[in-house]
């Protein structure tokens, strides 16, 4: 396929962003402020809460919090309830959103040249815009069409992919999916979209086969013919 993407889907982690900004900044400091987020928010954490005790009944929803942070467990709950959490530390200045110095003027150029931009990530939504509206290049949020987290299903499912053309209106082949993960780059793969691997030193990535690689969002605007800044 010769034609550049229409869209490029691009995951957070290890793709846009340091691992360790995630697991050594953003981890850390949902999991110091949780008890006294619950307890100061308690109409916002309502609903959540609720969701978690019918998920884990018969145990205290913040050991079942607990307990997922330690795993670093993929449940939109658990995403939902960071999300809100960093929400206050980005306000507050607390927090600024780490992105690879590559990411944001590549991202300014794809969509000035008409190119559009969706995130999709394990984390939620709401975590997403956080990282983007509030990183160190300034609020990158205006340049994206749209959000998706796991509310559009598991990242290592094809089905996932398919759901997110369809709520873009667009073909699968005209999607750009970039990822650090071989198992999710497999399942966007498998649902028609293209792929590229970010393989990042920094982040310890390990190449994958079978897919294009790319070592920043640079050489990915090589790769796929993407707009530049000539």
């Amino acid at each position: 396929m010769t034609t550049r993407p229409q869209l490029v889907l691009t995951d957070i982690e290890g793709t846009t962003t340091a691992i360790s900004f995630v697991h050594r900044t953003l981890f850390p400091f949902a999991a110091e402020a949780l008890e006294g987020f619950l307890a100061s928010h308690t109409r916002d954490v309502a609903p959540i809460l609720a969701e978690i005790q019918a998920m884990e009944p018969g145990r205290p929803p913040l050991e079942t919090l607990r307990a997922w942070m330690a795993a670093d467990a993929k449940v939109t709950p658990l995403k939902t309830l960071q999300g809100l959490i960093w929400r206050q530390g980005y306000e507050d200045g607390r927090l600024k959103g780490h992105l690879w110095p590559d990411v944001a003027p590549e991202l300014r150029r794809w969509h000035a040249g008409g190119v559009g931009l969706a995130v999709y990530s394990s984390g939620s939504e709401e975590a997403q815009r956080l990282i983007f509206g509030h990183s160190v290049a300034g609020d990158l949020v205006p340049l994206f069409r749209d959000f998706f987290d796991t509310r559009m299903g598991a990242k290592r499912v094809a089905a996932s992919y398919a759901a997110i053309a369809v709520a873009l209106a667009l073909a699968p082949g005209d999607i750009l999916f970039l990822s650090d993960i071989g198992a999710e780059l497999d399942a966007a793969r498998a649902s028609g979209l293209r792929t590229c691997q970010l393989v990042r030193p920094e982040d310890g990535t390990l190449p994958v086969p079978d897919h294009p690689r790319a070592r920043d969002f640079a050489d990915v605007t090589s790769l796929f013919g993407l707009p530049s800044a000539g």
